[in-house]
């Protein structure tokens, strides 16, 4: 039987990008890492560490009271079993920020330098849910909180360009909560039908609308 680590980010990206490729990387190792401009990464860190121990409202007043409590922290489930599966696998990631609320609940926050849309809501889902999950069932000696009760994205948006009268030139962004909806159910059965394409004998036929499987297939036709 075997044990697969699943990212909470792969399961966002790679699976719904192309099984095929989805299948070699977590089974196999193989994978081939694409351009992420580092300016994006350097202003998520740069959010997060201004937000780092500031009051929940102030990301949104919508949100119960509370406080930003850690940022950029490592989760590890359990191993999780699933029924009728026959492997297992355990979630193992980093998430942006935790709200600690004052009621003893915790709320997870992703980060995003985007233009807010509802629909980033549904396509984050299962990445905040994975590692909601991870923090409710972690491995020994892994962080745990529980019960994790809100899940949300912190989008911040510029808007224009501004000097200030000392010289410094910026960005005047924009920033929204939008909610994002937990759903355990459609999780675990999302991990099943990961499962069940793992424990195949071969990998999915590579995905036509996959730009690295079609180079890959006009590579091998050469």
């Amino acid at each position: 039987m075997a044990t697969y680590k699943l990212s909470p980010s792969d399961l966002t990206f790679a699976w719904d990008e192309c099984p095929y490729c989805y299948y070699m990387k977590v089974k196999h190792g193989v994978s081939v890492k694409g351009p992420f401009p580092g300016i994006f990464t350097r202003m998520a860190n740069l959010t997060s560490e201004f937000y780092l121990g500031r009051q929940s409202a102030e990301l949104s007043p919508d949100l119960p009271p509370g406080i930003v409590s850690l940022r950029e922290k490592f989760v590890k489930s359990a191993p999780i079993q699933l029924p009728g599966a026959v492997s297992q696998c355990y979630i193992s990631g980093r998430f942006d920020a935790v709200i600690e609320f004052e009621d003893g609940s915790f709320g997870l926050v992703d980060y995003k330098t985007s233009d807010a849309k509802e629909e980033h809501a549904a396509f984050y889902a299962r990445q905040l849910t994975a590692y909601a999950y991870a923090l409710e069932n972690p491995a020994p000696g892994a962080l745990g909180l529980a019960p994790v009760r809100r899940m949300g994205l912190f989008v911040v948006t510029p808007e224009r360009f501004e000097r200030s009268a000392a010289g410094e030139v910026g960005f005047v962004n924009r920033t929204t909560w939008v909610e994002v909806r937990r759903d355990d159910a459609a999780f675990l059965d999302l991990l099943g039908q990961v499962l069940a394409l793992l424990d195949a004998p071969e990998p999915p036929a590579p995905s036509e609308t996959c730009g690295l499987c079609v180079y890959r297939k006009e590579m091998e036709g050469r």
